[in-house]
């Protein structure tokens, strides 16, 4: 039986009104699953949007300022975040000093803020996020927040929702909607994957099909237990505030230009420069290039495993922002963190991985590298294909490492070096896998590019450098900020 939206809200109220009258003398304590309901969400958006991974670190960043913001407008403890968030003003504040619901102030907040990205998005994306932040409150009118406490606490949050989503709209996001022209010249990068890895062969408005018995679509045994595939299922091309991602293109060429959300500069972490092309076999690329070859030829299968673990394609998963997010996610309930340290992790990490890809991508098309695959089938062997398919984007420094050693070295310095499990990607049928720390977990990640045969070893290195030195800027002013003037 199909139940309409109009039938749904009514059963919720009726819900609603038989619970709070026997609840509303004594309001439950605020709990932070609801963040954690949130990290779950965004992922799902992010994979069903198909959001390449930079676009999807400036939706989480601003998604956790707004979470936080809720909590710290009822927390006097919580850092402001226009300390955290440099050049930002400050929020909002309550213009009378009666009692507010947490919950209801940061979900509010959420909302205006997601609502506000997500605009161009598809519609049941839209509609699966209104439904969160709806039983999200509903939760607290069960567990007796007032009529008056709601309505207080829902202009709050619409308040602070709006002043993030107008600081969002002064980032430099617009300027960077433009085509890219990528420079001539024999080491640099350019987009040389063949299409039969990502594009579908046949497709309509209805319906779309792979040819698998095309020889051109053939599956490699190299790759063979990753979906190399990765569909491209139509989106309208005048929406581009969230634009698919495009595997045939080159990603995101200019987001260096984005504002950082606590960088001084995209530039102020430095990077050594790569080194220099050359087809000398005795020269330094060409050794990297070849411990690329020989390091796939002998993969063991856990090695493998790793490579597809932290794949994280684009289009198929909730990209390498998404992962770790959901890390985070998982570690508040596991620590048992309460509602001010949950909202803390959430907008360190998502803040970490934002200005590493604005960072790292700022050196990507500096340097514009080429990547494994150009190299080795250039002057190695001509036939080569890496083990999980090769971005479309440049080489120096590698993303993965950058980003995930900038949330490491967040969730380290919040929740200590301890072993934990990471379930993210039993969904795509990849087991859980135990890690020591944060950092060996970042470590892995960045050693998978080279397992995967998608950056040379000295890009995954400088790139676990600049994600460190982005992780510690991110905690520096989370801290500044924290500290209390003396009386």
């Amino acid at each position: 039986m199909n139940v309409t939206r109009h039938t749904r809200s009514l059963f919720l109220t009726i819900a609603v009104l038989v619970v709070v009258p026997t609840a509303c003398r004594h309001r439950h304590a605020q709990s932070p699953a609801f963040v954690s309901e949130w990290v779950h969400a965004l992922y799902g958006a992010i994979r069903v949007e198909r959001l390449s991974p930079p676009v999807a670190s400036r939706i989480s960043a601003y998604a956790a300022m707004a979470l936080y913001a809720g909590v710290a407008a009822t927390d006097a403890n919580l850092a402001p975040l226009h300390g955290i968030v440099r050049g930002m003003s400050a929020l909002p504040v309550p213009s009378d000093s009666g009692e507010l619901d947490a919950t209801i102030v940061s979900v509010t907040a959420e909302r205006v803020v997601l609502d506000s990205l997500f605009h161009d998005g598809l519609p049941a994306t839209r509609s699966a996020l209104g439904r969160m932040a709806d039983s999200l409150i509903a939760v607290r009118i069960a567990d007796g927040a007032t009529k008056a406490v709601r309505a207080r606490s829902v202009s709050v949050g619409l308040a602070i929702g709006g002043a993030i989503v107008a600081w969002s709209k002064t980032d430099g996001f617009a300027g960077t909607r433009r085509s890219y022209v990528a420079p001539e010249g024999v080491g640099f990068w350019r987009n040389d994957s063949p299409a039969s890895l990502y594009a579908t062969q046949n497709m309509s408005g209805a319906s779309e099909f792979i040819a698998l018995d095309n020889p051109s679509n053939a599956q490699r045994a190299s790759n063979n237990s990753d979906r190399a595939l990765i569909l491209s299922k139509p989106k309208d091309s005048r929406l581009n505030t969230l634009p698919a991602v495009n595997m045939a293109g080159a990603t995101e060429a200019y987001w260096r230009e984005l504002r950082p959300f606590t960088l001084e500069t995209w530039n102020a972490c430095p990077v050594p420069d790569p080194p220099p092309y050359s087809t000398d076999s005795a020269s330094v690329l060409y050794g990297l290039a070849r411990a690329v070859y020989e390091t796939q030829q002998q993969l063991s299968e856990e090695q493998k495993g790793i490579a597809l673990f932290w794949a994280d394609n684009a289009g198929e998963s909730g990209t390498p922002v998404g992962h770790w997010l959901s890390i985070a996610g998982q570690m508040i309930g596991e620590r048992k963190l309460g509602v001010p340290e949950a909202v803390t992790l959430l907008l360190a990490t998502s803040l970490s991985q934002a200005d590493a890809f604005i960072a790292a991508w700022g050196y990507k098309y500096q340097f514009n590298l080429l990547r494994p695959r150009m190299y080795i089938r250039r002057l190695i062997d001509s036939t080569w294909e890496p083990q999980i398919p090769t971005p479309p984007f440049p080489e120096y420094p590698a993303g993965h490492s950058t980003q995930s050693a900038a949330a490491a070295t967040v969730l380290t310095a919040l929740l200590g070096a301890s072993p934990f499990s990471d379930s993210t990607s039993i969904s795509l049928g990849h087991a859980v896998r135990t890690f020591p720390s944060f950092m060996a977990a970042s470590a892995e990640a960045g050693m998978s590019r080279v397992y995967g045969g998608i950056h040379f070893p000295a890009g995954n290195a400088s790139g676990a450098t600049l994600g460190a030195c982005v992780g510690d800027r991110v905690m520096q002013r989370i801290r500044a900020a924290t500290k209390k003037p003396a009386s």
